[in-house]
């Protein structure tokens, strides 16, 4: 370790990112592939009522896949286990997973996720810090509050006194968007037989074979994750992939064939998880 202190260290990657050699996921060239999409919730809050497969498209030619397909435990494990791969019964938030989609034809695949109808019944729901504070609507748990935890060092108290300046505020900034320039994207293969195989766009592989174990009933030696070139995370790409990933599974599960999942800009920014502060 010496030897590298106070040294320039060439990233391992370095030369074939910057040539443009590095193979990213959607570069990544898989026979017989299936083009993968995930149907949303349209409401923040409320009951499923029916999923619908409308308009003129071949939807026999489709794999389709809700939260009755799912061979293990419909959870995304990681600090908690409320957060579903796919909603079943009811939705929590808006754009929530619902049902998947894939066919040979990724055109087809584009056009026919417009043709497929949530219909849920609206529930009152919280939609901004300030409202889940004051719990007049609990939608989790006692009082809204996910995850609390407590830090103390030191009698704190005791020093206001001496302190030469007490400055007092309250800031506020929006949600942070990370915006890597590659979008979330993963290709999977999987069966009973032969167990899951992922590869993908991610910052933590070991926090998607922690998900998708549970997900498939299946030990940690059948999952195996392999990280592909990634282009850009900044903490965007630590747990959302799980999700990714256990999409593309769940399909390549149900058909056979390996599938590919790669959102475009729109769904990135919508649908996966950013720095908020306050």
């Amino acid at each position: 370790m010496d030897k590298w202190i106070g040294q320039d260290v060439p990233r391992a990657e370095g030369r074939e990112k910057v040539t443009g050699a590095a193979v990213y996921i959607d570069d990544l060239e898989v026979p017989g592939v299936l083009c993968g999409a995930t149907i949303r919730s349209p409401e923040a809050r409320g009951r499923i009522k029916g999923i619908y497969f409308e308009g003129d498209i071949p939807w026999d030619e489709f794999v389709i896949v809700t939260a009755v397909d799912i061979p293990g435990a419909n959870h995304v494990t990681l600090l908690e286990t409320d957060q579903p791969f796919l909603a079943s019964g009811h939705v929590n938030h808006v754009d929530e997973a619902v049902a998947l989609i894939a066919h040979a034809d990724s055109q087809l695949v584009m056009r026919a996720r417009r043709h497929v109808r949530v219909e849920v019944e609206p529930l009152a729901a919280v939609l901004d810090l300030d409202a889940a504070a004051d719990g007049d609507l609990v939608v989790w748990g006692a009082d809204n509050i996910f995850k609390e935890y407590r830090v103390e060092r030191g009698d704190v108290d005791s020093v206001w006194d001496s302190a030469h300046l007490v400055v007092e505020a309250e800031y506020r900034t929006g949600a942070q968007e990370q915006l890597y320039i590659e979008p979330q994207g993963m290709v999977a293969t999987a069966s009973p037989e032969d167990g899951v195989v992922v590869r993908g766009s991610m910052q933590c592989p070991y926090y998607i074979q922690k998900a998708l174990g549970p997900l498939f009933g299946l030990p940690a030696e059948r999952i195996r994750v392999i990280q592909e070139a990634t282009g850009g995370g900044f903490g965007g790409k630590e747990e959302y992939p799980s999700m990714v990933a256990g999409h593309a599974a769940l399909l390549a599960w149900k058909s056979g064939k390996s599938v590919k999942i790669l959102y475009d800009r729109e769904e990135d920014i919508a649908v996966t998880v950013r720095a908020t502060h306050e």
